[in-house]
């Protein structure tokens, strides 16, 4: 355990994310199953959509397609986390990942009517809600504490990169094996990744003195332990309220080339694009090169970047700066998500992540859904470039508070700005000690930084 008085000492100096998955078999074998199925899920979301289209020709069975898919299990926030939290993570993972490859197989085997495929969208898309806090949650479980930001820049790196592949890798299938063909294989992708999860050793859940509950109190727990705590409060709704602001850009992006620009569809694909390009670029210059700063301030930077992005954009004067604008705001995007993840992860009770990662990416999904509502409304009644503007000027406004609430909330929980309390060295997400069988599965067997209450 690190002496607080002490200076740094060699041994504690962190790994980068190459080295990290060079020696760290678990957590590799966690971060290749986690970039083969976003792989898979961008391969199939294209087949999906070309398949409703052609079949059903409407525009509106493809929007239900992915409301379905994306916005709907996002509502599922809070048990998605509980069931993370209540099972042994390991399995929970490989159950979602074989949830969602027998649900495209019965796709690809069927190639159903539009109502049952939704029921099996949706079977799908709420596997894939249950696997990812499961995922964030089971990464302080696999590395050291200091270790997490160079982890979770890493696993975004994957990722991101397979998102952004995917739907290239699926126009380059199409032409020798159909869509139905493009299913199989991306059914196959689930199962692989489900085969590479049984290298990740057991993960099993903390044991609660109170004994056992119900899913349903388990889950009204989460909300209430978010709320309850103030730093992780703060950091959820400065999340939620920056998504909701700047979440209007793939919608005004696509007016701002065609109506302001005066552009064609290259133009829009470009700037759709660029914030993907930047998203990879931020990740992976967090794996390689870390932050000199503390955690904090790489989530007000992101939070800063990815706003200050857009209001930049909405005042461009041609699609080659608009598309600089953007790029540099997908490395404030990566910048947030991987700050609001290592500092959940060193915060929250190993027992709670779960419940915690489930909450906070079901509200972000929610606070993008009511963007799109609300900037269509906004775009309709002003125009791309007012859009943007507004839309950046309200996320600095967001990163503003969190700047003025979170380093006091942290300092009441006597919480460092990186998430670890001064006296607990390498903290919850020591990978060293999470996992052994006994006593605290995921934790270090130390108290938990925060429970309901601290920091108040």
């Amino acid at each position: 355990m690190t002496n607080p008085g002490a200076g740094p000492r060699p041994e504690e100096k962190r790994t980068g994310g190459l080295r990290l998955l060079l020696t760290n078999a678990p957590f590799r074998a966690l971060f290749t199953s986690r970039t083969v199925s976003y792989t898979g899920e961008a391969v199939s979301l294209v087949a999906l959509m070309l398949f409703v289209a052609d079949s059903t020709g409407q525009a509106i069975a493809v929007s239900l397609l992915l409301l379905v898919g994306d916005f709907v299990p996002a509502l599922l926030g809070p048990i998605t986390g509980a069931v993370s939290d209540r099972f042994d993570l390991k399995r929970v993972m490989i159950a979602c990942e074989a949830v969602q490859g027998a649900a495209l197989l019965l796709i690809a085997l069927s190639m159903p009517p539009l109502p049952l495929l939704l029921v099996l969208v949706a079977a799908r898309a709420a596997a894939g809600q249950v696997f990812m806090p499961a995922s964030r949650a089971a990464v302080p479980a696999l590395v050291r504490g200091r270790d997490l930001e160079a982890a979770n820049s890493s696993i975004g790196f994957g990722t991101n990169g397979a998102e952004a592949v995917g739907p290239l890798l699926a126009a380059a299938l199409f032409p020798f094996l159909g869509i139905q063909g493009v299913l199989f294989g991306a059914a196959a992708a689930y199962g692989f990744s489900a085969l590479l999860l049984l290298r990740v050793r057991p993960l099993p859940p903390v044991r609660e003195e109170h004994g056992s509950t119900s899913l349903l109190t388990d889950a009204r727990e989460g909300l209430g332990y978010i709320w309850s705590v103030s730093p992780v409060r703060v950091i959820a709704l400065g999340f939620c309220v920056v998504v909701a602001f700047n979440g209007i850009d793939d919608v005004a992006l696509v007016l701002l080339a065609k109506d302001t620009f005066g552009a064609g569809d290259s133009a829009v694909g470009l700037l759709l694009g660029a914030v993907g390009i930047g998203l990879v670029a931020g990740y992976a210059l967090l794996a390689r090169h870390g932050t000199r700063g503390s955690m904090l301030a790489l989530l007000l930077l992101g939070f800063a970047v990815s706003s200050l992005g857009n209001l930049l954009t909405g005042l461009a004067w041609a699609v080659a700066a608009a598309f600089t604008l953007q790029a540099v705001r997908g490395i404030g995007i990566a910048a947030m998500d991987v700050a609001t993840n290592t500092l959940l992860q060193r915060m929250v009770p190993a027992g709670m992540l779960g419940r915690v990662f489930g909450n906070l990416y079901g509200a972000v999904g929610v606070a993008a859904g009511l963007s799109y509502v609300a900037g269509g409304l906004l775009l309709d009644a002003t125009s791309a470039p007012v859009a943007l503007v507004a839309a950046g000027a309200g996320g600095l406004l967001a990163t503003v508070a969190v700047a003025l609430t979170l380093p006091r909330a942290l300092r009441r929980g006597g919480v460092s700005t990186d998430g670890d309390r001064p006296d607990e060295g390498d903290g919850p997400g020591g990978g060293e000690d999470r996992g052994a069988p006994e006593p605290r599965p995921r934790g270090t067997g130390e108290e938990p930084p925060f429970r309901p209450g601290d920091g108040e």
